[in-house]
Formats: structure tokens, sequence, C-alpha cells
């Protein structure tokens, strides 16, 4: 354990960098490559996986995947961006792993399709759980609860590494929070991904004190701290030899 009571993290571990080991793995039919840089579609997923330890030509590459003057998110990444780039949001995460939850189907869970996409994105929009594209829906399973025919409430599935799954899009109408559904969807998600044989895990800021005590006391063990950045590409692409 560290000072702070993080745990440790010393050998190299799948979760390490889930966006590579998910685009070179389950979900390597949604990869868009330049080099060693990956990225889902921009429509499904803002994630992207920089190999570790980027070089001037992995810069480059992303560059040239994002076009002159994107904004890209670079999960995890805690290093030095190169001269031309801009940072432009940083924030600290932490990433939690199924440490004991009592995982369970929920009976009012519905699981949502492609039709549903206007509504998720509308909960979203009132919710800012984090990003939710139009393909979103297609990277796992998505379970909803409606009342009177209207979406109250989600989580699904998101990052898919070998033998894990990421539970995403948690919540909630405020209407209708203090009613437990958030947690029936989570162990509801967290049901499905064991029943494939695979372990949940899953991400939040680590300012969101609520979430992370909800999540500790569901049976999530924090396993280790990462960071969330975004970054502005340069306007110019500049080849490197």
């Amino acid at each position: 354990m560290s000072e702070l009571g993080i745990p440790r993290v010393d050998e190299p571990h799948v979760l390490d960098n889930p966006a590579l080991a998910a685009l070179t793995g389950p979900h390597a039919h949604f990869a868009e490559r330049r080099g060693r840089v990956l990225r889902y579609p921009v429509d499904v997923s803002p994630w992207l996986a920089l190999p570790e330890d980027p070089t001037p030509d992995d810069w480059a590459d992303l560059a040239a995947l994002a076009g002159p003057g994107a904004e890209v998110p670079l999960p995890g990444f805690r290093g030095e961006v190169p001269e031309g780039w801009e940072v432009t949001f940083r924030m600290e995460g932490v990433q939690f792993v199924d440490d004991g939850l009592a995982a369970a189907p929920e009976p009012e869970a519905i699981r949502l399709g492609p039709a549903d996409v206007p509504e998720i994105l509308d909960l979203i929009a009132r919710t800012r759980p984090g990003p939710f594209l139009p393909r979103t829906i297609e990277l796992g399973t998505y379970l909803g609860i409606r009342r009177d025919g209207a979406l109250i409430a989600m989580a699904g599935e998101r990052l898919h590494p070998p033998g894990w799954t990421e539970i995403s899009a948690v919540c909630t109408d405020p209407a209708f929070r203090g009613e437990g559904l958030a947690t029936r969807l989570i162990l509801a998600v967290a049901h499905g991904i064991r029943e494939r044989g695979e372990t949940p895990f899953l991400h939040t800021s680590a300012q969101n004190t609520n979430a992370i005590r909800l999540y500790e006391t569901l049976g999530f063990r924090l396993r280790r701290t990462t960071a969330f950045a975004a970054a502005r590409a340069p306007q110019r692409l500049v080849a490197v030899s």
C-alpha cells in the first residue's frame, strides 16, 4: 500500500491500458489504427490507446489519425505532450474491480438497443455520467428501467479487455434518485458479465466521493489510480522522419 492507502501496482496488468487490451482483443473489430495508435470510431467511443512511453512517431500518428486541431482523449496518460499539442483537460481518476459483488438479475430491467439511443442520449445529457455516443450501444449489453414508458435509469458495458468488462453509463433521472435503481442495474450488468466468465471493473473520478462510496459498499475494490486527460492536436501536422 502507498502512504495514501492506494494499492501499489507493480506488475504489468491487462487493466493498466484497458483500451489497448480491448482494441487488440475482444473489440478488435472496432479498432482504427495508425502505426501503434488505436482508437474506437468517433461515433462509438472517445477512448483511444497510446502505447506505453509514446515516441514522436506515435504522437505524429495520433495527430494524423485525429486530424489537425482535433481534441483527443488521453486516458491514463500522465506525461508531457509534445510541442505543438495543447492540454485541454486533466482529471484524476480511480479504477475499481469486482471483489465480491452480490451480482443478480434485475426483473425490472430491459435490454436497450439502437431504437432506444435517442432517449438514452437525452438521459445522458441530463445526468452526465460520461460520454455516450450514437453507436456506444454496440460495445456491449445496456440495461434500462422504464416507468410509464420513459427511460429513467440505465447502465451498461463499455471497454472489454480479455477476461474483463467495464461497467459504464450508470445514471438515473434526478426525479427517481434514492430508489436504488443504479445499484440494481450495476448488479444486473455485473451478473451478465459474470455469466460469461469475466470480471466487472469500472472507472470514476477520484473526486466523485458519492460514487466511490457506493462502489465500495457494493463490493468493488480500488485497484489503482489513473488519469483522464485530453489534448488538442497541432493545427499543422509535421511528418516525422
